[in-house]
């Protein structure tokens, strides 16, 4: 009989908590007084040079390692895509709920698997097939009850538009640094894909209406928080975590961002979710969980 493994306790309470760091970025965002773009690319700003600090630190590390400290286009590619990612999910953000916004942001392994088909004509288990039709069924099933009225439901719908769109250009970033990170230590790769992101965002935040800097001093702190908490902690402890746990078991960090979301958003700003929709992000969390499985 082989011997079970020590299973990683460590590696998996810092998936669980580096998901529920990343879970609150929504409720940060919707508490700061600047634009969604502005607080997207704040999030990046004061990210920057705590991660470079940290890439500094480690040099020796990657040079012992064999790792690359030049530049290369995959950072860029990262940074752009990454930078997509963030405006259109901050915008989201500005028009529907955190919880729909973070739900239709997790479809990020469903493009994934189906840029793998298109370009790869990678073949998928029967189970993948069936979770991707109950993702897609349950998010019907949570933006229908935003389709009937009249302006705000649009606004909503537009919402669950963009934060859709912005798995996309997750997929995208996720593709890039799957890559990357074989060539690149953590703390290079989300130095350079930070800042490239903050930079990509500036210009957008700066032309978007509302404000760029907060008002008043108690405003940043919210941003703050996005770059410690949801930026550096969530990206960093998943990325940690991610090394010593199977694939399999990855899904978990997908699926504590939306339940803690919309737990946080229903306790703070009351975002009531009606029973189709609780049972629409229900289905969508429980397909995303087979298609990863089954990819």
């Amino acid at each position: 009989m082989t011997p079970s493994k020590h299973f990683p306790t460590l590696a998996f309470a810092s998936l669980l908590i580096g998901g529920m760091a990343i879970g609150f970025a929504g409720i940060f965002m919707r508490l700061s007084d600047v634009n969604p773009i502005a607080s997207a690319f704040w999030r990046m700003a004061l990210a920057a040079p705590l991660l470079w600090a940290w890439a500094f630190a480690v040099r020796k590390q990657d040079a012992a390692a064999n790792k690359r400290t030049d530049f290369a286009r995959s950072l860029v590619l990262a940074g752009i895509y990454f930078a997509a990612d963030m405006g259109l999910w901050h915008l989201s953000l500005h028009y529907t709920t955190v919880a729909n916004a973070t739900l239709l942001s997790n479809f990020a392994p469903i493009f994934i698997a189906l840029w793998m088909w298109i370009a790869y004509k990678a073949r998928f288990a029967r189970i993948f097939i069936v979770g991707m039709l109950f993702a897609l069924v349950g998010a019907i099933m949570l933006v229908g009850p935003n389709a009937s009225g009249v302006e705000q439901s649009g606004n909503k719908l537009m919402g669950d538009a963009l934060g859709l769109a912005s798995a996309i250009f997750y997929a995208a970033y996720q593709l890039v640094v799957k890559d990357a990170r074989s060539d690149y230590s953590t703390a290079r790769l989300m130095a350079w894909s930070t800042t490239i992101t903050g930079l990509a965002l500036l210009p957008f935040a700066l032309a978007a209406p509302g404000d760029f800097i907060p008002a008043q001093l108690v405003g940043w702190l919210p941003l703050l928080a996005l770059a410690v908490i949801a930026q550096i902690g969530g990206q960093t402890v998943i990325a940690y975590a991610l090394a010593h746990l199977p694939a399999s078991l990855s899904s978990v960090s997908l699926l504590i961002q939306p339940l803690t979301a919309a737990i946080a958003a229903w306790l703070i700003f009351q975002e009531a979710i009606g029973p189709v929709q609780m049972a629409g992000g229900a289905l969508l969390l429980w397909g995303i969980y087979l298609s990863k499985k089954g990819s």
